[in-house]
This record gives structure tokens, sequence and C-alpha cells, in this order.
């Protein structure tokens, strides 16, 4: 008995909602991993610290990784080494977070 009276049939909303899921690239798997750590450097990683080559997203974040790791050195925004700007975006390939599906 399933009570009340009520279809236990998927929604529109619900199909909708996994064609969704199973469609837009979410940014993990390989693909996602090279996109976070900047391989490809397209990726979410600006910037990369002078001192420990780690990589972050934006000038703030970098900030914040500076005065944690490296307090005794000054922070010198013209020392960061800007990863995008050596590099000129590929538009062939898809990207993380990107609306769509390979198999259409």
């Amino acid at each position: 008995m399933t009570g009340k009276a009520k279809p236990k049939k998927h929604t529109a909303k619900e199909i909708a909602m996994k064609v969704d899921a199973a469609t837009t690239n979410r940014g993990g798997g390989k693909a996602g991993l090279a996109d976070r750590t900047a391989v490809e450097k397209g990726g979410h990683a600006k910037f990369e610290c002078p001192h420990c080559k780690t990589k972050a997203p934006d000038i703030k974040s970098m900030q914040i990784h500076h005065d944690s790791r490296h307090p005794k050195i000054p922070f010198e925004e013209e020392k960061l080494v800007n990863l995008h700007a050596a590099s000129v975006p590929s538009t062939s390939k898809p990207k993380p977070g990107v609306r769509g599906s390979l198999k259409k």
C-alpha cells in the first residue's frame, strides 16, 4: 500500500534534475583535478606563490596564504606569478562546470 492515494511516479522536475546531474560536468575526475591544480594553466588557480609554488585563484586568497605560511616575509603583490597571463585558453576542450554533455 502506498497510502493517501498518491501515485508513486517520477515528476518532471525530478527527471529534469536527474538529466541535469548526468549531463553537467561538475569538475570531478581527471579533467577537474587538472583544472583545480592548474596543470594546464587555464584552471581555477591564477596566481602562484613565488616562495613555495602554491597556487591560489585570486590575490585575496594568496594574501591569506602568504600571511599564514610566510609571516616573516613581507607580501609583495608584484612578485606573484600570474599563470593565466602566460597561456592562451583553448576553446576546443570542455571545461569543468560547463553545462552540456559530450554524448549528444
